[in-house]
């Protein structure tokens, strides 16, 4: 394994999740060159990639899928500020998320709608009133906590907000 190898790797391992402009980034390595390694890695076992739409994320072969899954929401701002939010205090209705993340409606139901369909958060009726509920708060818990700072103190930019509330 060569140093690059060993730096890629350890870019991986300290921030799961993370996309291929941070790799480039935080490595200093070009983009053909920064392809190269990580399909050599990838290759080899060493790390994984999470093909999504628009996006790849890298991690460690030890993440499981559901890990995966709450590291990616924590990753992006709105997301990660729904879920504090319901940690915080669970069962809260919409105006309530909306006005705690501080965004548009439009934005909260985008990221509410995605992190229910992914199954880290339930609705439920309660006195006819939709409130939502945190399913997974243990393991939010346990990630945030193995990888704090990296995945509560970079959020990707607002642009990624911006850019899917239209």
């Amino acid at each position: 394994m060569t140093d690059r190898d060993s730096q890629i790797q350890q870019i991986i391992e300290q921030n799961p999740g993370i996309q291929f402009r941070e790799i480039m980034r935080s490595s200093g390595l070009k983009n053909g060159v920064l392809s190269h390694y990580l399909g050599k890695l990838e290759k080899n076992g060493v790390i994984k990639a999470n093909r999504g739409p628009r996006q790849v994320r890298f991690y460690t072969p030890q993440i499981t899928e559901a890990e995966s899954i709450v590291i990616k929401a924590l990753r992006k701002q709105t997301p990660r500020d729904l879920l504090l939010a319901l940690i915080k205090e669970d069962g809260l209705e919409f105006s309530q998320l909306v006005k705690e993340v501080k965004k548009s409606p439009s934005t909260v139901s985008l990221y509410l709608s995605q992190i229910v369909e992914d199954g880290l958060v339930e609705i439920k009726i309660v006195q006819l009133k939709k409130r939502y509920h945190i399913k997974v708060r243990d393991l939010v818990d346990k990630l945030i906590e193995d990888y704090r700072p990296s995945l509560l103190e970079k959020p990707t930019s607002g642009f990624e907000d911006i850019f899917n509330s239209f």
